[in-house]
């Protein structure tokens, strides 16, 4: 019989611990053969640690280098061992939030050629070949201009490997699915964290995290409990963008957030999802 295998496409390092890390660690241990596909080295990214404030910049040694390490560490605690660049380390640079200078970077993610950039990614689909691809919406989850790319790119390489123009043995993946974020279950823990945000601080609305998915549109729910301190050790190992305290964490805002090792999804492409009783299919495989 031959191994599942996932692919997960994300923008910088830390994007796939806070969204998807207890999935890949769920999915890792069961023998599945996990990819993780990084579009950036996350050159742009605020750094929290005082003692690191060196590591902003773009020379060498600098902040990309140091997340890259970071992310080798969050790797091997989610037990991943296939992680990747897309083009090739360095290749998309960082482009910052939405409206940033660094938007206008000729070099940046975000300017990069879609089809292009496609190319690259359907020729490693077809390296790996796997079953399920897992990457963001088409608003990229926040509006992160390389959270959008990466969905525009990647809904392109998910059809593009399947297309015999390109060289190499074609691959249709069977599906395609988006991190989800339940707006309902998004505001009963912004709740949870306005009456305890331990030692940070208490988000005034959901719109302070993300601006969260509809619930009619979630079809997948992951539950990796047994996985919630792989990902929490690898939340750590992102020290530059990620505070750690007890159950809760939080970004370069401070604002509270709780470790979950349950994860949503939206089945993007792919055949109609095996609901439970509780509305979620929960296999990605099913």
């Amino acid at each position: 019989m031959r191994d599942r295998r996932l692919l997960l496409v994300h923008a910088h390092p830390d994007d796939e611990t806070i969204v998807t890390g207890a999935t890949m660690a769920r999915y890792a241990a069961e023998g599945v053969h996990v990819t993780l596909v990084t579009c950036t080295l996350g050159e742009e990214g605020e750094i929290i640690p005082p003692e690191l404030a060196h590591l902003a910049g773009d020379r060498e040694g600098g902040l990309g280098e140091y997340r890259v390490t970071e992310l080798r560490r969050a790797c091997a605690a989610l037990g991943v061992r296939d992680q990747r660049f897309l083009g090739g380390r360095g290749r998309y640079r960082d482009s910052g939030m939405m409206g940033a200078p660094s938007n206008d970077d000729p070099a940046c993610f975000w300017r990069a050629d879609v089809e292009a950039a496609a190319h690259e990614l359907a020729m490693v689909i077809r390296e790996v070949r796997p079953d399920v691809i897992v990457t963001y919406d088409d608003n990229g989850g926040y509006g992160h201009p390389d959270h959008i790319q990466a969905h525009r790119v990647t809904v392109r390489a998910f059809a593009r490997a399947a297309e015999r123009t390109l060289p190499g043995t074609p691959w249709q993946t069977r599906k395609l699915y988006a991190v989800a974020h339940p707006r309902t279950l998004l505001s009963a823990s912004v709740a949870r964290m306005q009456a305890d945000p331990g030692p940070f601080t208490a988000p005034e609305s959901i719109e302070d995290i993300a601006p969260g998915t509809p619930d009619e549109l979630v079809t997948t729910r992951i539950d990796a409990s047994d996985h919630w301190a792989a990902k929490a050790t690898a939340m750590r190992a992102h020290a530059t963008q990620i505070t750690v305290a007890g159950e809760r964490f939080a970004l370069s805002n401070d604002i509270a957030q709780e470790i979950s090792a349950v994860e949503y999804f939206t089945l993007l492409r792919g055949p109609a999802p095996r609901r439970g009783p509780d509305g979620y299919e929960t296999d990605l495989f099913d």
